[in-house]
């Protein structure tokens, strides 16, 4: 007597869920082919860099003389003598004010988008949705509406010119975009685990530090990045809000140009500098950022 087989239920029959495109994505790009695409393709982009390194490292007239490539048959050309210059003038302070500007900025919006966050997404009080359609209300709103009446605001203040009054203008643009991320982020958070919590006896205040805050560490760090650059590329409130001995690194670049940029030594290596702090940031949390920016979209 034969036995009738009966076929395997497929993974739709079998409720296995269907696998998202950033998940089919993902798989993709791990294939050797697509990996060496993106290899050349990071080159490709790294090309500028590398030309603007070289650039920092010839004298003036070297430099408009001949194109940066011809470093590889001339490395004698090569100096750090624009570095030492650059070092010894008002490029120093600068950076000093920058990282007193961008550092404060960052660990400010980071913490107080956080626990509004947390607020939004698991906290119920009179009046929730509706300030947290006014804060997504904000993203739309230009800075540049507000130069204006801030900058008449601190001088009645007596804080205009100053580094304080820079960080709290950009403290204040920067958290409608940073609540709205990562409220977004903390809904997704079982609710089991803050539930287990409060049965515990935790309080919202140690929910929220021992279980909320470490799980969103992939999108807290993708914003931390995005808020340190936003803030350190910055020059237009800088322009606005920072007077002479307080300026950032971008207001004192923009002040050593001369005409027809000229003074390529001095931007050349002005601008290498600022873009040192950013790459070491960058590739210190890219896990973290690749972690917070896949969050969400491959199940």
């Amino acid at each position: 007597m034969t036995t009738a087989t009966v076929p395997a239920p497929s993974r739709l029959e079998a409720g296995a869920p269907r696998r998202g495109l950033a998940s089919r994505i993902v798989d993709r790009l791990g294939s050797g082919a697509v990996q060496v695409v993106m290899v050349v393709l990071g080159l490709f982009w790294l090309v500028p860099t590398l030309g603007l390194l070289v650039v920092s490292l010839r004298t003036t007239q070297v430099n408009n003389a001949e194109g940066w490539w011809s470093v590889f048959t001339k490395p004698a050309e090569l100096t750090i003598q624009n570095y030492a210059n650059l070092l010894g003038s008002g490029f120093t302070a600068s950076f000093w004010n920058t990282v007193a500007i961008t550092v404060p900025t960052t660990v400010l919006v980071i913490g107080i988008a956080a626990m509004a966050a947390y607020a939004f997404a698991w906290m119920d009080f009179p009046g929730r949705d509706t300030a947290f359609l006014v804060v997504v209300g904000l993203l739309i709103v230009p800075i540049q509406i507000a130069l204006i009446p801030v900058a008449s605001l601190y001088g009645a203040a007596g804080i205009f010119g100053t580094i304080p009054g820079v960080v709290l203008f950009h403290v204040a643009f920067g958290l409608p975009f940073a609540i709205f991320l990562l409220r977004n982020f903390f809904v997704g958070i079982p609710s089991s685990l803050l539930e287990a919590a409060r049965m515990d006896g935790a309080s919202e205040w140690k929910i929220f530090a021992q279980v909320v805050f470490p799980l969103g560490k992939p999108a807290i760090a993708s914003l931390g990045i995005f808020q340190f650059l936003w803030v350190w590329n910055d020059m237009l409130i800088a322009l606005v809000f920072a007077d002479t001995g307080n300026q950032p690194m971008t207001k004192y670049l923009q002040s050593q140009m001369r005409q027809f940029g000229s003074n390529v030594d001095i931007l050349s290596s002005g601008a290498f500098m600022s873009l040192i702090i950013p790459l070491v940031l960058f590739f210190a949390f890219q896990r973290y950022f690749v972690q917070g920016m896949m969050a969400g979209s491959v199940k």
